[in-house]
């Protein structure tokens, strides 16, 4: 430590606490962090990987920040996204506090209230909490607040990335805005994160409209060692397995995929006596999986060893898993969800399994980081790919072999350290609907024109919505029966909206999700949640066969279709956001190139080279279009975002299309290629539609827990601006455009 600055400007308890804990040194984010921290006079994010001490990095310098002053009476905040998050935290922070004699308030629902009652006495040290507790707080206990919060030192941010683009993300920017008014002065926010791809960004996410004056650490100590295998696996071709569903009421599904029972195996024989994460891409998958492996284990007469983790199961089961994998008497291995994405102590973890391609490459980096923790031990990554058999008839999604390319590029990417930067643009006025009846229980009541002021001015979390747009929302809230104004002009809560607030779930920002029933005529086919838009006449696959969308009730969660001879596979949520446009961009160079990639095993090899092969056939680098028929698949290799964008537009000229995997999926109908050429042309020209002009055609857009409250052009605008990239859609118009032009 002799060398290190930074150590020297701790505490001196907290110096011989690292020396009897026989620190050799502190890490990189540790030396970087602690002068920025220490002062408390500025805000600071901290990027670095899984096990690298973020957060030492950050409550090290914080509470010497308190220690200057005894007793203590200042407090840190922080918030966390889980609760068990909390719990981990509360026993990783306690012995050092109790040596400090700083008290640390672990906050949630688990906890006495005779705990919190002596929070209140004596608000000082560490708070531990989640959003929607500290919401209940300020709802509930606005004037408390004020007093309780007086000497916050720090708002202490944990997994960043996991609020960044999301509802609790808006909220959490609303709550330290609200926080920060109702002391009067400026916080400082720390924020921790493994994974945030342009660290600028989340400076702007951090702190609204001051993103710039955020000190930025980025830890240089990520060199973990990699070992990673891609293997691959195929399965006879769609049209012989839709041929085999006889019953029109069975749903598709992978419990008969002769692949999964191969990779099932496989699982069984690498995981076995050791800790591990399998993260499959549905909660079905994760009970499916399970069963099999834990069969697999009461067959062979040894003690089950696989234990299932997702947001649907019970707060006890997942809780026996997590203990599961602490446990050292016996290995474990849970098959999860992104639910242990986040840094919940689930102790050393060999390697992680990765079922079919990845949501992000953020996301695998953040799975991956569990992985590999031990001193001197690599991170271990094993991934499957199933592919379908190609025919004659195979959809191109089957003979690019797409699965494997994507999850292949996602991997390069990876070992780059790309990932997708974060998305902050998104209004989430669902979650102002919320705030503003919070702020109307905060206050007891508030004039429209403080609202605005509080939510919708310069550096408030909803700044980008005008008075007039502000004046159109109050007056549908008001209709609703949300809200009402008092004869002196006071907002209060209507009959529905105090019954809402007064419900426990009102403190969440965001909703289970919901999913679509699809009927045929009277017939339930199943149901499943859809994470992009839907028009009427789209086509899709469901249950193993094609139908046509005829209608869409947003209200009553249901698609109306009818039997059609052709579509497409219905897009489930994916949990963490769109396909960038770059992981579609390093698809394509992997498609056109012949780059070796050495972590494929044989079969997926096979997958890349018969890829590329059809890929050059093709004539898929020069190409702009590809006809299937009556539809075109206009190429675009752009991401998810774009893509629905572009979608959206064509739509305004009476065209039937969607996002695709490659592009953008248009059904022509009468007309030729040179009038969708013609079209695009056209478009290139024009100035950027409205989103309420964009969306006109377009249903089920109430994706979050308030979309149901908001008038149809606010609506429609909240929905643009998380799922659609405008700006890129007609910077490829103009590209598009421009080679038009040259070829004459």
């Amino acid at each position: 430590m002799a060398d290190s600055q930074a150590f020297f400007q701790l505490d001196e308890r907290i110096q011989r606490f690292i020396w009897a804990e026989n620190w050799e040194e502190l890490r990189d984010a540790q030396e970087q962090a602690i002068p920025l921290i220490v002062n408390g006079d500025r805000d600071v994010i901290i990027a670095a990987a899984t096990a690298s001490g973020k957060t030492e990095a950050a409550f090290l310098p914080a509470l010497t920040h308190l220690l200057r002053q005894e007793p203590v009476t200042q407090l840190i905040v922080y918030v966390s996204p889980l609760k068990a998050l909390i719990n981990d935290q509360f026993a990783r922070l306690l012995r050092l506090c109790e040596q400090l004699d700083v008290p640390v308030w672990p906050w949630h629902g688990d906890i006495s209230s005779n705990s919190k009652a002596k929070f209140w006495k004596a608000p000082s040290g560490v708070l531990l909490i989640t959003p929607e507790s500290l919401e209940a707080m300020l709802d509930l206990r606005g004037s408390m607040v004020a007093n309780a919060f007086s000497r916050s030192a720090y708002f202490v941010i944990d997994e960043l990335h996991a609020f960044i683009g999301s509802e609790r993300g808006k909220q959490l920017q609303s709550l330290m805005h609200r926080l920060e008014q109702l002391l009067g002065r400026s916080v400082p926010r720390i924020a921790l994160s493994a994974t945030l791809g342009d660290m600028r960004l989340a400076a702007d996410f951090l702190r609204p409209g001051a993103g710039d004056r955020v000190a930025l650490v980025e830890s240089r100590d990520d060199r973990q060692d990699l070992r990673i295998a891609l293997k691959g696996y195929e399965e006879p071709d769609a049209s012989t397995r839709e041929k085999q569903v006889q019953d029109e009421e069975s749903t598709s599904n992978s419990a008969d995929l002769q692949s999964l029972v191969r990779v099932t195996d496989d699982l069984f024989r690498v995981l076995r006596g050791s800790n591990n994460l399998v993260f499959p891409n549905s909660r079905g998958m994760v009970e499916l999986l399970t069963y099999r492996l834990a069969q697999l284990c009461l067959k062979q007469g040894l003690p089950n060893e696989f234990w299932p983790h997702h947001g649907s199961l019970s707060k006890e089961i997942r809780e026996e898993t997590e203990a599961a994998l602490k446990q050292v008497e016996r290995p474990a291995t849970a098959i999860c969800t992104n639910t242990l994405e986040l840094g919940i102590d689930i102790g050393a973890v060999k390697s992680v399994g990765q079922i079919g391609s990845p949501f992000s490459v953020a996301s695998l980096r953040q799975r991956l980081g569990r992985s590999g923790r031990r001193k001197g031990e690599p991170a271990i990554l094993r991934a499957y790919s199933v592919e379908y058999a190609v025919t004659p008839k195979s959809r191109l999604e089957s003979r690019l072999r797409l699965s494997t390319v994507r999850t292949t590029a996602m991997i390069l990417l990876l070992i780059d350290k790309w990932y997708e930067p974060p998305v902050v643009g998104g209004q989430h006025l669902s979650t102002l609907v919320q705030q503003l009846l919070a702020l109307i229980a905060q206050y007891g009541g508030v004039t429209a024109s403080q609202a605005y002021k509080l939510l919708c001015e310069s550096g408030a979390p909803f700044e980008g919505l005008d008075r007039p747009g502000f004046v159109l929302l109050l007056k549908n809230l008001g209709e609703r029966e949300l809200i009402m104004q008092d004869p002196s002009g006071l907002l209060l809560h209507g009959p529905k909206g105090e019954a809402m607030v007064n419900h426990y779930s009102f403190y969440a920002a965001f909703a289970t999700d919901e999913e679509y029933r699809i009927l045929a005529g009277s017939r339930v086919l199943g149901s499943m949640p859809i994470d992009q838009l839907m028009t009427v006449g789209q086509l899709l696959i469901f249950g193993g066969r094609t139908w046509r969308v005829d209608e869409i009730d947003d209200d009553r969660k249901t698609i109306y279709v009818t039997r059609a001879p052709s579509g497409k596979p219905p897009v489930f949520p994916g949990g963490g956001g769109h396909v960038h446009k770059h992981v579609r961009e390093r698809m394509r160079a992997l498609l056109s190139g012949n780059e070796d990639v050495p972590f494929l095993d044989t079969t997926a090899k096979r997958f890349m080279a018969e890829a590329r092969k059809e890929y050059d056939s093709l004539g898929l680098e020069d190409a702009q279009f590809l006809e299937q028929g009556r539809e075109s698949i206009l190429l675009t290799w752009l991401g998810d975002a774009e893509n629905m964008a572009l979608a959206c537009w064509l739509g305004t000229r009476g065209y039937l299309a969607s996002a695709h995997e490659l592009g953008v999926e248009i059904d022509r109908g009468a007309k030729q290629q040179d009038d969708v050429i013609a079209t695009l042309l056209e478009l290139a020209s024009q100035p950027i539609p409205s989103a309420e002009k964009l969306l006109a055609a377009a249903q089920n857009l109430r994706t979050e827990k308030w979309d149901w409250a908001l008038p149809d052009p606010l609506l429609k605008w909240s929905y643009a601006s998380l799922r659609l990239d405008v700006n890129g859609a007609v910077d490829w118009l103009r590209s598009f455009s421009a080679r038009a032009l040259a070829r004459g």
